[in-house]
C-alpha cells in the first residue's frame, strides 16, 4: 500500500465526525443534567468542520484511499456535505424536545454516529466496508428510535431493530455469495470476477445484498418499518431516520449496481419495477392517513422510488448528478417538513393545523412551501431534483416509468393538500409554536426556494463521475 493510498487527510470529514462524537460524549459524561446543551458545542462544531473540510477535498482528484476500498468521488462529496448539513437541521429541530433531559447528550452522539455510519455507506468501495458502515448507520438508530424510552418508542425500536436484524443478514448472505462467485470484495476487482459468475449465484447475491440497502432507504419490499418507526419515535429522530440513512443507502446502491454485468442479470427492470412499487404503494398508503407524522412516513416512502429511478440507470453521465441534486433538495424539504411539526407538537392530527396560517403566517408558509416542494412544484428544489431524474431516466430508456411516476406526482397532491386546506383555513389559536424548530423550519422553506432557482450552477459542480 503506497504512502498515498494510506492518506489519513483524505478521511477528514469522516475523522471530524468520529472525533466530534467522542468528544460530545466526553463532555456530557462530566456535565450536569441541566447543562447537558453545553455538550451540542463540539458536536455543532464537528458537523460545521465536516462540511468545511469536505468542500476543500471535493476539489481534489477523483481517486480510491486505503487500498482500493474508500471511494472519494462526486457521490462521497455530495454524501460528506449533504448528511452533515442536515444533521446540523436535525439538532435545531431538537433543541426544544432534548432541552434538560438526562439523555440530551445520548440524542446527539447517536446523530453524529449514524451520520458518520452514512457517510462511509456512500464511500464504500468494497463489499466489507460496506458491512461495516451498514451496522454503523443501523446501529445507533435503533437507539435514536427508542431515546424517550416510551412505550411507542420501544415498540418503534423493537420493529426497527428485527427487520434491521433480518435483512442485515440477507445483506451479509448476498456479500457471501458474492464474494464467492466473483473472488474479490473490493468493487474494481469484482466487477471483473461477475462477467463470468453463473447467473443464479448472481442473481441470488444482488437481491441479497439489495435487502439491507433497500431497508435503509426505506424501500419496498422493505419499508414496513418506516410509518411506524415514524410515529414511535421523537419528531427530532423522525426527521433523522427519515432523511439521513436514505442518502448513505442510496448512494451505496447507485455504486454497486454499477459493478454488475447488465448481460449477467436485469439490473436495471429490478431497480425500476421497485421504483414503481415504493411509489406506488407509499403514495396509496399515505392517502388515508390523518397522522401528519404518519403521513409523512409514507412520503418518503413514495420519494424514495422517485430517487430509485436515477439508480435504474446508474452509469449515464446524468444519473448520479440528478440523484445527488434530489437527495440534497430532499433533504432540506423532507426536515423543513418535520421541523414545523417539531414546531408545534401539540397538532397531532390533519385537521388541528386549522387557524395555523392565520396565527403563524411565516410557519405556515415553510410547510405550503415544503409540503408542495414534496409535491415538486416550481420553482422548489425537488421540482428540479424530479425534472432531471425524470428526464435521465425517459433519456435512460424507460419512459413507462416516467410515466408511472408522473401519475403518483400527481396523485400525491391530494394528501399533501388535506394537510394544507387546514391550515391555510381560520380556526381558533392555539399555543406558541417552538422557536428553534420555527426557525428552522422557516430556514429550511427559503432554502428549498433558494436551491431550487439555483440548481443550474450546483448541477454544473455536480458533473463528476464515480469511481472504484
Amino acid at each position: 500500500m503506497s504512502a498515498m493510498d494510506e492518506d489519513p487527510l483524505a478521511l477528514l470529514p469522516e475523522l471530524f465526525l468520529l472525533v466530534g462524537a467522542v468528544v460530545t460524549l466526553l463532555t456530557g459524561s462530566f456535565l450536569p443534567q441541566h447543562r447537558q446543551w453545553a455538550a451540542r458545542a463540539p458536536a455543532v462544531a464537528a458537523l460545521a468542520g465536516a462540511i468545511v473540510t469536505a468542500a476543500v477535498l471535493a476539489a481534489g482528484d477523483t481517486r480510491t484511499v486505503y487500498t482500493r476500498t474508500y471511494a472519494l468521488d462526486t457521490a462521497t462529496a455530495a454524501a460528506r456535505i449533504i448528511i452533515p448539513a442536515a444533521a446540523l437541521i436535525v439538532l435545531a429541530l431538537s433543541v426544544h424536545r432534548l432541552r434538560g433531559r438526562r439523555r440530551e447528550t445520548e440524542f446527539t452522539v447517536l446523530v453524529l454516529l449514524a451520520s458518520l455510519g452514512s457517510v462511509v455507506l456512500a464511500g464504500a468501495s468494497d463489499l466489507l466496508v460496506l458491512a461495516i458502515a451498514f451496522l454503523l448507520a443501523s446501529i445507533p438508530l435503533y437507539g435514536l428510535v427508542g431515546w424517550a424510552r416510551d412505550p411507542h418508542g420501544a415498540e418503534a425500536a423493537l420493529k426497527l431493530y428485527l427487520m434491521g436484524a433480518l435483512l442485515g443478514i440477507t445483506m451479509l448472505l448476498g456479500i457471501t455469495v458474492l464474494y464467492g462467485t466473483g473472488g474479490a470484495t473490493a468493487y474494481h476487482a469484482l466487477a471483473d470476477g461477475l462477467s463470468s459468475a453463473p447467473r443464479a449465484a448472481l442473481a441470488l447475491g444482488l437481491v441479497a445484498l439489495l435487502a439491507g440497502l433497500l431497508f435503509k432507504a426505506g424501500a419496498v419490499p422493505a419499508h414496513f418499518w418506516v410509518p411506524d418507526a415514524t410515529v414511535g419515535a421523537t419528531v427530532p429522530a423522525a426527521a433523522f431516520l427519515t432523511t439521513i440513512p436514505k442518502i448513505g443507502a442510496l448512494l451505496a446502491l447507485y455504486r454497486l449496481l454499477t459493478v454488475f454485468p447488465e448481460d449477467r442479470v436485469s439490473w436495471r427492470l429490478l431497480t425500476a419495477v421497485l421504483a414503481a412499487l415504493s411509489m406506488t404503494l407509499g403514495n396509496l398508503a399515505a392517502f388515508a392517513q390523518t397522522d401528519p407524522r404518519r403521513l409523512l412516513g409514507y412520503s418518503t416512502i413514495s420519494q424514495v422510488g422517485y430517487l430509485l429511478m436515477a439508480a435504474a440507470i446508474a452509469g449515464r453521465a446524468d444519473a448520479l448528478r440528478s440523484l445527488v441534486f434530489y437527495l440534497a433538495a430532499y433533504a432540506v424539504t423532507n426536515l423543513g417538513a418535520f421541523a414545523v411539526i417539531a414546531a408545534v407538537p401539540h397538532l397531532g392530527t390533519l385537521r388541528s393545523y386549522r387557524g395555523l396560517g392565520r396565527h403563524h403566517p411565516w410557519l405556515t408558509a415553510a410547510l405550503v412551501i415544503c409540503l408542495l416542494g414534496l409535491v415538486g412544484t416550481p420553482p422548489t428544489a425537488v421540482f428540479v431534483g424530479k425534472l432531471t431524474v425524470f428526464a435521465a431516466t425517459w433519456d435512460g430508456g424507460l419512459a413507462w416509468l416516467v410515466a408511472i411516476a408522473a401519475l403518483n406526482t400527481l396523485a400525491s397532491l391530494f394528501y399533501y393538500l388535506r394537510w394544507i386546506a387546514p391550515a391555510v383555513a381560520s380556526g381558533p389559536a392555539g399555543p406558541q409554536p417552538e422557536p428553534w424548530a420555527g426557525a428552522t423550519a422557516i430556514s429550511a422553506g427559503i432554502a428549498t426556494l433558494i436551491l431550487g432557482i439555483t440548481a443550474g450552477p450546483v448541477l454544473s459542480v455536480l458533473d463528476g463521475g464515480l469511481t472504484r
